[in-house]
């Protein structure tokens, strides 16, 4: 049996299209990427940042010994919490899933130079003139490292990356899939993925440069939202979550859903090799969080991406309908 989702395999090269991140700092990861942003500023003496998000945004931060605090969103992935932004002070937002586009847009209005998008889940959203963003491309193609700056109106105060990044050391997994199927990577992208904790900030490698100017975006986008849309049309009045409509966004990472008369949802469609990720597994215990641990235990994140067509889709679907 097939498998649909989890990590890439090689990205094929094809008649390339215009990478669309042409004037982004091409780095070697996201959250370095996000620590090139801090860095740029002049001084950040506090961070806002959601509890739902990755851990690895924290490494920067950390790194930095910047003070933090958690704020809180709402089934909508948007934020609950009244935040002021003082001087100096800085909230990231996360373009959720990549459906947020709409959403980020009022935040940008609203907090301007405050503002820092995590667009790790987003990779398509357009970077916005004037705002502090940085994405990664792991989630969306197969490449093994990858990650992009935007510094906003930070121009002058960027700081100076000389070092390109190894690839070789990290790449395993991506030929073992895409030659022996998911299964057989798996350990080696496990492997891999720590490889890339605290890693200093590099250039974006020559391999993974080269693998995405021969990347037809274009089709991408398309199949990304048309798998997307018949997910969405079918599985809809079983999906606990109100999703944006598409006109909202450019193009998802995946469909997100929560089925909540199904508890064990996730690990029945990974027994039936459809693989869908925890986001966060981090996230958890937390006093006062309980709707963002809520949604790390239920949302469970549909594959929707460009390697699948039509008839994948339907084994999705066909798949969560009979577990339900």
């Amino acid at each position: 049996m097939k498998a649909i989702g989890g990590y890439f395999e090689l990205a094929d090269y094809e008649k390339g299209g215009l990478f669309p991140h042409q004037d982004g700092v091409l780095l070697n990861t996201g959250r370095n990427a996000l620590e090139y942003i801090l860095r740029s500023i002049r001084e950040v003496k506090h961070i806002y940042l959601p509890y739902y998000t990755c851990k690895v945004v924290l490494e920067p931060i950390e790194k930095l010994h910047i003070p933090y605090t958690y704020y809180h969103i709402n089934q909508q992935f948007e934020i609950v919490d009244d935040i002021q932004p003082k001087e100096g002070e800085y909230i990231i937002a996360n373009n959720y899933f990549g459906i947020k586009d709409t959403y980020i847009y009022q935040l940008a209005e609203r907090y301007v130079d405050h503002l820092i998008v995590d667009c790790a889940q987003a990779f398509f959203a357009k970077p916005l003139k004037g705002i502090k963003s940085f994405y990664s491309m792991r989630k969306f193609v197969g490449v093994a490292d990858g990650g992009i700056a935007y510094t906003g109106d930070l121009q002058k105060n960027l700081i100076a990356v000389n070092e390109i990044e190894p690839t070789c050391e990290h790449d395993s997994h991506l030929f073992k899939r895409k030659q022996q199927g998911a299964e057989a990577g798996f350990a080696d992208y496990q492997v891999n993925e720590k490889k890339l904790d605290n890693q200093p900030i590099r250039l974006m490698s020559f391999q993974t440069k080269r693998i995405l100017d021969h990347i037809d975006y274009n089709k991408v986008v398309i199949r990304r939202r048309e798998n997307f849309k018949y997910l969405h049309d079918t599985l809809v009045e079983l999906n606990c979550l109100t999703l944006p409509e598409m006109n909202c966004f450019v193009c998802p990472m995946v469909y997100p859903i929560i089925i909540n008369t199904e508890q064990n949802l996730r690990k029945k469609l990974i027994d039936r090799k459809i693989f869908v990720a925890k986001y966060w597994p981090n996230v958890d215990n937390k006093k006062g969080f309980e709707t963002e641990e809520n949604m790390a235990k239920n949302v469970i994140p549909i594959p929707c991406d460009h390697r699948y067509v039509e008839k994948d889709i339907q084994r999705i679907i066909k798949t969560i309908k009979t577990i339900k």
